[in-house]
């Protein structure tokens, strides 16, 4: 029997280390395979300190993508410097699972435009189109989702990538009302996690 991955995914920490330090004891006593931080792990990219490292200090291998808070050199550095990997228009393997995702979104401090944010996912998506299972992390809820009466369109690229990757699961965040809001779009489980972390097997 394959052995199931387990993950901790959660977003908008927004510099919180007191978040971060509850979440890293959460993900050494739930003993997690990954945490994904679905971005915005900075407030206005004001202080980097302690959002990763208590996670790798709990010995958990660290997934990343940048928010509209902070830009791809921030995400890459805070990658970089706690061996976590930013996975914005990259993958990461684990064993018959593919982890592909983009970060940013049309507005805030960081714009990234929805066509460009397509061809990232797409990029990422191609390296682990034949895993058996897939996760797609985005940091914006896709369009017609439920997360849009909170008052937020939702992108239209990533819903595009929904119905042409048909990952098992899509990771977001953004919109923190909506935290723990999930649905179904075609066979794709969306989770939207913001600040309310959750933890599932696939």
């Amino acid at each position: 029997m394959e052995k199931k991955t387990k993950i901790l995914a959660v977003g908008d920490i927004h510099g919180d280390t007191g978040l971060v330090k509850k979440l890293a004891e959460k993900a050494k006593k739930e003993n997690v395979d990954l945490v994904i931080l679905a971005g915005d792990l900075t407030f206005a990219e004001q202080s980097t300190k302690n959002l990763i490292g208590p996670f790798i200090k709990a010995k958990k291998q660290v997934l990343l993508i940048p928010g509209n808070h902070e830009s791809i050199a921030t995400a890459d550095f805070l990658a970089e410097v706690y061996g976590a990997q930013n996975i914005h228009g990259y993958s990461f393997v684990k064993g018959n699972l593919g982890i592909f995702g983009a970060g940013g979104a049309d507005f805030g401090f960081h714009k990234i435009k929805d066509s460009e944010m397509f061809e990232l996912l797409k990029k990422g998506h191609s390296r682990v189109k034949n895993m058996k299972k897939k996760i797609m992390v985005t940091h914006i809820h896709p369009a017609g989702s439920k997360t849009e009466v909170f008052g937020f369109k939702g992108s239209k690229a990533v819903r595009d990538a929904i119905e042409k990757f048909h990952p098992d699961i899509l990771i977001n965040s953004h919109i923190h009302e909506a935290g723990g809001v999930e649905e179904k779009i075609g066979k794709t489980r969306v989770i939207n996690v913001s600040r309310k972390e959750k933890i599932f097997e696939i």
